[in-house]
């Protein structure tokens, strides 16, 4: 599922550059060679190193990408169907358990950046089953394909950068999977905000979002760069609900954040 809301207007001025404006976009395939090179100008402007372009050279137009993003229908569902769809009920049972068999990790990470255990949990469980599954289609295609795709250029171009970045860094490779909207990693993040909000949380020197002490770590900074109130609530009409729409524009995601996280930490 994509993350619209994740994208704050920091992350635009800091990865695109006043002048990458005037790429090109297509609804379909057939120019997506033709466009790489325009988008390399760019991404050379904005600072991608040679792995990076190397990266966007050898990336595809992703059918699969196209596809799912045209055909995105769990967020019409209602709380209660949203909730019986995700497997809410199995997301409690088996994140009440993680949080009791690795409680000083999760208190170690509210003691630095005051997020819950039971919204980490909710965020990991609901993204990729705790890990189970994290996706299937290479990271660089999927969103170099959005950002040629006419219908949220704008939206994806920064995000790409940053996944070009992330290949500059070593933090992926050209060869990285992830969703079909090029999210990676144990939280599924849109690789601009990997690049911003990433940490190294397990301190081997790297951020890697595909280990999980890395990820929630990251997840968790994500949350507090974007407003967390360490002790406030986190349920509808409480300070920090807000910041937990920072994490996904969809109203039903959101609640089922709040909804699961408190289960997870009664």
């Amino acid at each position: 599922m994509i993350k619209i809301s994740r994208l704050a207007a920091v992350v635009v001025i800091t990865l695109l550059p006043l002048s990458a404006q005037a790429t090109s976009c297509s609804d379909t395939g057939g120019k997506y060679e033709g466009w790489k090179a325009e988008m390399a100008a760019e991404a050379k402007a904005s600072g991608v190193g040679k792995r990076g372009i190397e990266a966007l050279m050898a990336s595809s137009y992703s059918k699969a990408t196209i596809g799912a993003d045209r055909n995105q229908k769990s967020f019409k569902y209602s709380l209660d169907k949203f909730l019986q769809v995700r497997g809410a009920d199995t997301i409690v049972a088996q994140g009440r358990s993680r949080k009791a068999k690795n409680a000083e990790f999760y208190d170690a990470l509210e003691a630095r950046y005051g997020v819950p255990a039971g919204v980490l949990i909710a965020i990991h469980g609901m993204e990729t089953a705790f890990g189970g599954f994290m996706g299937d289609t290479n990271v660089v295609s999927a969103i170099a394909t959005l950002t040629y795709d006419c219908r949220r250029s704008d939206f994806f171009r920064p995000h790409l950068i940053g996944a070009l970045k992330l290949v500059d860094q070593g933090s992926i490779s050209m060869a990285t999977v992830g969703a079909k909207h090029g999210e990676l990693g144990h939280t599924q993040f849109l690789p601009g905000n990997a690049l911003t909000y990433g940490v190294d949380g397990n301190g081997d020197g790297k951020v890697d979002f595909y280990n999980m002490t890395d990820a929630l770590a990251s997840t968790a900074n994500f949350l507090r760069q974007k407003g967390w109130q360490p002790g406030k609530g986190y349920q509808e009409g409480e300070p920090n609900f807000e910041v937990i729409k920072q994490w996904n524009a969809a109203k039903v995601y959101q609640q089922a954040i709040a909804i699961m996280g408190a289960r997870i930490d009664r």
